[in-house]
């Protein structure tokens, strides 16, 4: 078994992922500072894709953290049932934790792409 991750979802309980089996296919991320290391907030998406053979899910998650007193932490995601869903899910987590749609749209532009 390899390294493990809980992610908080959206109206639901967390669950817990092999990181080795459930990879980052696609991710966008955004700070409020010039430099990461400096940032007092952070803005994260990420969908990782089951890699197990017919096993097609997908996990749409983000995370927002701040240093500010005044302000918390959030986290959502949703599981979806194959990457055709994901960018519709994308957009709803992002909504839901208020994120810029900017961040939306450059996390499904990350996506693999599809071949046609």
């Amino acid at each position: 078994m390899g390294k493990k991750l809980t992610i908080t979802l959206t109206n639901r309980r967390p669950v817990v992922v092999d990181v080795t089996v459930w990879t980052v296919i696609a991710s966008s991320s955004d700070h409020d500072n010039q430099y990461e290391c400096q940032a007092n907030r952070r803005w994260n998406l990420f969908v990782r894709q089951c890699q197990t053979e017919g096993d097609d899910r997908c996990v749409v998650y983000g995370t927002y953290s701040t240093q500010y007193q005044n302000e918390s932490d959030r986290r959502g995601g949703e599981i979806v049932a194959d990457l055709d869903e994901v960018p519709e899910a994308v957009k709803r987590v992002s909504e839901y934790l208020s994120f810029n749609e900017r961040l939306a749209d450059e996390c499904i532009a990350d996506l693999p792409a599809d071949e046609i």
